[in-house]
């Protein structure tokens, strides 16, 4: 009888342990933190409490894409998640493809990035994932995972569209046949990824996003002193950082200069004299506003912030991260005289009742900013002789911000 209790109290055991590695996995978790203070023993506890939800309706961190029709000119789709942190720690966000079929091939032999990229790009049909923020806060802090599909009626390559276009149609009159060939066949969408994302305890490292400076965040620098300030002034600039994804380990922050201030206005041409008429008394380094520096905050955006070429669909821009992708995009937009247009509420960052220049050449021209309604504004090629404001890239060292 002793031996069965003892038998009967390590099954119970076992079981206990594999429950509780089954709750670090679900939305609702709990987990224990040293809190001893005196001799006796007291154990605090810290509620775990991730919250996802698409609208008002709670949903799992597994997000399913499957789509039984896919073609040229198909309405774009849209899946937005809510991330909400409603417990007591901080949490590191992250996502990861965990399965893709594109008709009947099965990529498996991808790295996650490789896998955004091709979903993004390498198609004629677009799939693009974008994280606002890669953490969410203890206490309420909330961030958004949104997924995009798209397919472009005129993309600019005709063969592309049509072989695909065949390959879905075929795709689809073979599972029509499967299924009349056996009633229990359940038919396949022609499209389908999973992705899941994560949720994990926030770990500092030199690579974690620094939480001290979020794209778009405001920060009062004196640029005669080099450091922060506390009222607006003729050297003691508004400026927000444009950093899509500031690191722990970055020892250095990008600041752009609020675009509706009094900055000298120039040609193209006299680009690099304006600059540095500008920065002759700064004491903080600076540096042209590039392409990529737009590009990699707009992007970020993976419903409305598009590439326009004449005669032909607007492009979702999607994701630029993986190795040279974002200069053979800009590059593309370039040979194909195609401008960027993005959604102002985005960005309320970048736009301006001015014209500025982007200090890249496009052909003949150059990239300028232009503010096209209440609601969109772009980056497209202007003539060196128009006159625009120059606005220097602020680049301050993280010591120095430190109030």
């Amino acid at each position: 009888m002793e031996r069965k209790h003892k038998l009967f109290l390590k099954l119970n055991l076992m079981s206990l342990f594999f429950v509780a590695i089954s709750f670090v996995s679900i939305t609702l978790a709990w987990f224990a933190y040293s809190g001893l203070s005196s001799a006796t023993v007291d154990v605090d506890i810290k509620a775990w409490d991730i919250e996802f939800k698409n609208g008002e309706q709670v949903v799992s961190n597994e997000i399913v894409i499957s789509l039984s029709d896919i073609h040229p000119g198909m309405d774009n789709e849209f899946k937005d998640v809510d991330i909400s942190n409603l417990g007591d720690s901080d949490a590191q966000i992250s996502y990861n493809i965990k399965s893709v079929r594109v008709l009947n091939e099965v990529l498996n032999n991808n790295s996650n990035e490789e896998l955004i990229d091709k979903l993004s790009h390498d198609y004629p049909f677009h799939i693009n994932m974008s994280l606002d923020k890669d953490y969410a806060l203890a206490h309420g802090d909330s961030g958004k995972f949104n997924v995009s599909i798209s397919w472009p009626l005129d993309s600019n390559n005709d063969e592309l569209d049509s072989e695909w276009g065949n390959k879905a149609y075929q795709f689809y009159m073979e599972e029509q046949q499967k299924k009349q060939s056996n009633p229990d066949y359940e038919i396949r969408s022609s499209l389908e990824v999973v992705i899941e994302i994560k949720a994990e305890q926030m770990m500092i490292t030199n690579e974690t996003s620094d939480t001290n400076y979020n794209l778009g965040d405001v920060v009062l620098y004196d640029v005669i002193n080099n450091k922060v300030c506390d009222q607006v002034s003729a050297f003691c600039l508004k400026t927000y950082v444009i950093d899509s994804r500031n690191k722990v380990g970055d020892t250095t922050v990008k600041l752009l200069p609020d675009l509706n201030s009094g900055f000298d206005v120039s040609t193209y041409e006299n680009y690099t004299t304006t600059m540095n008429q500008i920065t002759k008394n700064w004491k903080v380094t600076s540096k042209p506003l590039e392409m990529s520096d737009i590009l990699s905050v707009i992007s970020k955006d993976v419903n409305n912030s598009v590439l326009v070429r004449n005669n032909l669909s607007d492009v979702i821009i999607g994701n630029l991260n993986y190795q040279d992708r974002l200069n053979n995009e800009l590059n593309y937009a370039i040979t194909n005289d195609g401008y960027y247009k993005f959604n102002n509420s985005n960005f309320s960052y970048l736009v301006s009742n001015s014209c500025y220049w982007i200090n890249n050449e496009y052909n003949d021209g150059a990239f300028q900013y232009q503010k096209i309604d209440d609601n969109n504004s772009k980056y497209h090629k202007g003539l060196k002789t128009d006159s625009c404001k120059v606005v220097p890239v602020i680049i301050v060292s993280k010591s120095n911000l430190i109030a």
